[in-house]
This record gives structure tokens, C-alpha cells and sequence, in this order.
């Protein structure tokens, strides 16, 4: 009986002690989760991939360091591409998603749709596809907002800059109604192309984004 007792209590004590390793396990693979930064992936064009400029004055790179000066937990993959489209991004978010896993999508992206005249309601669509993916992938979706000039006429601008609140409406996502505000209408901040901003001219940039970026990170 004596016997039959103390291999009850051995073999209870391995079960608590089983049990006590995997809770401490769990416990240690949450903390890191918990500790590990936020990914922030930015999905944009020439304007967010530092085109003309030298490396680390764009906006990207600016809001980078501040999330250090503000020891924000989270790091920046910046996967934008001089010229990209809003199709070219749909094309290529699937494979960033997963191999980056973001918290958070900003998605820069429709100026080269405008400025070569393309439908809006294509663009609409392949705005609403990577939206769509962001957020089944588990991940916020930010967007930063665009105004062309009305080189294809008032309507067709107009049309252009209603599809970001609309989309910011339907997903629910933090909006930048304007990137270039305060920089647009500063010819002395661009480039020789007009199109590009200077070095210059990202701080603003930055300073546009940068509050609805916080708030978006924080709330992840």
C-alpha cells in the first residue's frame, strides 16, 4: 500500500511538473511576443522611395528615427518603388504579407494612376483588393492620400481624391487626406521635374503623416 501511495505522489509530482514547464513556456513565448516590435510595412511610390534624394531623407526615414527619438516599439519595412501603380501594388502585397507578417499596411499609392489618366474606379478596385488583404492578413490599414492636377479635367481630379475617404470610410482606416500639403503649392520644393519634392521638404511630408501614423501604430 505503502508503495502503491508513493508512486501516486512520483507520478503526480511529474505531471505538475510537466504542467509547470509548459505554463512557464507559454509565458516565455508571450513575452516575447509582447516584446517583439510592431512591423510597419509602407507600400508606396517614387514619393516614399526617396526618388532623387540621398538615402535617408525621405519621409520614411525620418519617421524611422522618430519612432526611435519616441522609443515607439516598432520598425519600418519600407517596400515602395519609384513608379509604382496601384495595380503593381496589388500585384506584389501578397508575398510581402507574408513574408513580413506587418501589424500595420500604409499604403501610398495612386499618383502614377492619376497622372497617367487611368480609371479611377480601377484604381478604387486595386486599393480595396490590398485593403481587403491587409486586413484578412490580420493587418491595420493606413492610407495616404493624393491630389493630381486637373490636367484630365476637374471632374476626373475630383473623382481621384474622393476615392481615399471613401475607401478610408469603407475600411474603417486611418486617413492622410494629402501628403503634399503645405509642399505642393512651393514650387522651390521640388525637384527639376516638378513632380519630386526635395530633401527639403519631407520634414513637412513627415509632419502631415506622422500624427495619424502614431495614433494608427499605438492602437495596433
Amino acid at each position: 500500500m505503502r508503495n502503491v501511495l508513493g508512486r501516486l505522489v512520483t507520478d503526480l509530482s511529474k505531471k505538475l511538473s510537466v504542467h509547470a514547464v509548459a505554463a512557464l513556456l507559454l509565458l516565455s513565448a508571450a513575452a516575447s511576443a509582447y516584446s517583439a516590435p510592431k512591423t510597419v510595412l509602407v507600400l508606396g511610390d517614387s514619393l516614399s522611395a526617396e526618388y532623387g534624394l540621398a538615402r535617408g531623407a525621405g519621409w520614411v526615414a525620418l519617421a524611422e528615427q522618430k519612432l526611435k527619438d519616441e522609443k515607439i516599439d516598432a520598425a519600418i519595412v519600407n517596400a515602395s518603388v519609384s513608379g509604382e501603380t496601384t495595380s503593381g501594388g496589388r500585384t506584389r502585397l501578397p508575398a510581402l504579407l507574408d513574408k513580413y507578417k506587418p501589424a500595420v499596411v500604409v499604403i501610398e499609392l495612386g499618383a502614377n494612376d492619376g497622372l497617367r489618366g487611368l480609371p479611377v474606379n480601377a484604381a478604387q478596385a486595386n486599393l480595396r483588393a490590398m485593403s481587403e488583404a491587409a486586413a484578412k492578413a490580420g493587418a491595420r490599414v493606413m492610407l495616404i492620400g493624393m491630389r493630381i492636377p486637373p490636367n484630365y479635367g476637374r471632374d476626373y481630379s475630383d473623382k481621384f481624391f474622393a476615392m481615399y475617404g471613401s475607401l478610408s470610410k469603407e475600411f474603417n482606416a486611418p486617413l492622410v487626406p494629402f501628403m503634399l500639403d503645405g509642399v505642393a503649392d512651393k514650387t522651390q520644393l521640388f525637384q527639376a521635374d516638378r513632380l519630386h519634392p526635395l530633401a527639403q521638404a519631407h520634414p513637412t511630408i513627415l509632419a502631415n503623416i506622422w500624427p495619424v501614423l502614431q495614433k494608427t501604430i499605438k492602437a495596433k
